[in-house]
């Protein structure tokens, strides 16, 4: 029997980070908690960082993940918007890391992908499938059930022959 894994998957954002977790055990999965840190808006951007900070470092602390993923940021067309992105990814990177965790980036069409089977989908079609594949999963906000996609990507990707090869090695 294996041991039960468990994955936070995270989808940055500055206003709203989702996060999901799950338990991978061989093939199955099953949901744990996801929820939502959000920052102030009218806060100064360091401090709605440090928002962002202390928000994950609690979820990590209650929900005690052994793996991280995290969405790989795209370019949008406003320069000072996907800045601002990359510095929410960046804490969202750099919490779990903090915490000793591995932590794996996906680009959005491979969370796609693993989730519904194909790389290009509308965001319904996302969250209706992890309802499919984790029934009893409950998220606050599209964020939330962004995250619970890019921890099954992960967990997903873990079962891939080359991956179990590594922790084998390892």
């Amino acid at each position: 029997m294996q041991q039960a894994i468990r994955i936070i998957g995270i989808d940055p954002g500055l206003r709203r980070t989702g996060w999901g977790v799950v338990e991978t055990s061989g093939n199955s999965l099953r949901f744990i908690a996801a929820g939502t840190v959000k920052s102030d808006d009218k806060a100064t951007l360091a401090v709605r960082l440090r928002q962002l900070h202390d928000g994950l470092r609690e979820v990590l602390e209650r929900q005690a993940p052994a793996e991280a993923a995290v969405e790989q940021t795209f370019v949008n067309k406003d320069a000072v918007a996907t800045l601002k992105l990359g510095q929410a990814r960046g804490i969202a990177m750099l919490v779990p890391a903090l915490a000793g965790l591995d932590v794996a980036e996906y680009a959005p069409n491979a969370v796609k992908k693993a989730v519904v089977g194909v790389g290009h989908c509308e965001k319904q079609q996302i969250h209706m499938m992890v309802k499919v594949l984790m029934p009893k999963a409950v998220f606050d906000s599209e964020h939330a059930a962004d995250a619970l996609a890019i921890a099954i990507c992960h967990a997903h990707h873990m079962q891939s022959p080359a991956a179990r090869l590594a922790r084998a090695i390892a």
